[in-house]
């Protein structure tokens, strides 16, 4: 395994190896991946420069010495295409997915060095969203190239079954436990981010059947909507998931009726009303009263108050980020959150920079441009266990 000396960040070199809990310091995780050559053009990184993937460890902590540091780089082979990182439920494990190959990595954060291991997913193309049951017994792999989700063991990390989609480009997936429930959206195929989904497919966790599909938009089908990210909010009666519609630019409710055993479906916010587009990720505070979410055009994060009414999200206020605003991480005391300004290197979307949000005070307090600077762009980020909040997920 090849060393990364990462001369533009400022490090001499890099020790692969779970680093030490330090105070003054938040340690974030982040998959990147070289820059499109008319970025790094724009960069002024000129010259002959083959692509690279790795897993970056950097301190986030504006208030440390090494703020924006990487301080460990897990190189990766250059055609996988890493996606996005998923912690299991008792943070223990990291899943990374894969677009470019059949494949799961996981790796071991208990272990010290960090220990990675490559599972085969051979029936997965274009692996894409990783969440797990409550009891984190199972995982479920959505494979938005070959069209189904894949179930495995978390204990084992073996596959359990492949649920085949009755509509295409599964993406985002969440599962209630209380009610036997899970839904998938229909977003776009990958190739080529064309023929855009409208709707949300209904299945049942403990028989993995497919029950249904919902549509997701007030327009005549086919509605391009291209439904994204699902997430059931916590601790909800009855249960309710918000549904991101990257493509429609609203956000959707799927509000479990009891009496009919399925869910309603309704617009709950159309970001056009503030000239947002592209919403994409949405987490939680601890208290459930706030629905944090980003949009990626322009890259912003917007803070929701859904204390009084989850059907009619408030919009508090919406926090200027970096081009294609994508996943958060945040903190579990509630301090800060990490924006990660990157989405698939598209034009105006993959600015490359981490924001960082003071979020009591609702303010932008500093930007990490490290990654940016060195010609790489991340993918996702989540904070190291001891520092990192699931946010609902």
């Amino acid at each position: 395994m090849t060393i990364k000396l990462w001369p533009l960040v400022g490090l001499c070199a890099l020790v692969l190896a779970a680093p030490p809990q330090a105070k003054g310091e938040i340690l974030a995780m982040m998959n990147y991946e070289t820059k499109p050559e008319d970025s790094l053009k724009a960069l002024k990184l000129t010259g002959p420069r083959e692509r690279e993937e790795g897993i970056a460890i950097m301190d986030v902590d504006p208030n440390s010495p090494n703020f924006g540091k990487v301080l460990l780089d897990i190189p990766l082979p250059a055609d996988v295409i890493a996606h996005h990182i998923f912690y299991d439920r008792t943070m223990t494990k990291a899943y990374v997915t894969a677009l470019g190959k059949p494949e799961l990595r996981v790796i071991d954060m208990e272990a010290n060095p960090y220990r990675m291991k490559t599972l085969p997913v051979p029936a997965c193309q274009v692996g894409e969203d990783v969440i797990f049951s409550d009891d984190n017994k199972t995982w479920y792999l959505t494979c938005m190239g070959s069209n189904n989700v894949v179930v495995g063991d978390v204990a084992s990390d073996e596959i359990t079954a492949v649920i085949d989609m009755p509509i295409p480009y599964p993406h985002g997936l969440a599962v209630h436990g209380g009610i036997d429930r899970g839904l998938v959206t229909s977003t776009v195929r990958a190739s080529d981010l064309g023929d855009p989904g409208d709707s949300v497919v209904v299945f049942q966790p403990s028989s993995n059947q497919v029950l249904g599909v919902h549509r997701v938009s007030n327009k005549p089908a086919p509605g391009g909507e291209a439904p994204v990210e699902i997430l059931f909010v916590p601790g909800s009666n009855p249960p309710v998931a918000y549904i991101t519609n990257m493509f429609g630019g609203s956000l959707w409710t799927a509000t479990w009726n009891p009496e009919k055993s399925d869910f309603e479906m309704a617009e709950a916010y159309d970001f056009a009303d503030i000239k947002a587009g592209v919403p994409l990720e949405m987490y939680f505070n601890k208290r459930g009263n706030r629905l944090y979410l980003t949009t990626a055009n322009p890259g912003q994060f917007h803070i929701f108050d859904i204390g009084q009414d989850l059907a009619k999200p408030k919009l508090i206020k919406s926090l200027a980020t970096g081009g294609g605003a994508h996943h958060v991480a945040l903190t579990k005391d509630g301090r800060y959150a990490f924006v990660q300004n990157a989405l698939l290197n598209l034009p105006g979307m993959s600015d490359g920079t981490i924001t960082v949000i003071d979020l009591p005070k609702a303010q932008v307090v500093a930007q990490i441009d490290s990654l940016q600077k060195a010609g790489y762009n991340p993918n996702s980020i989540v904070l190291l266990p001891q520092w990192n909040d699931l946010a609902g997920h």
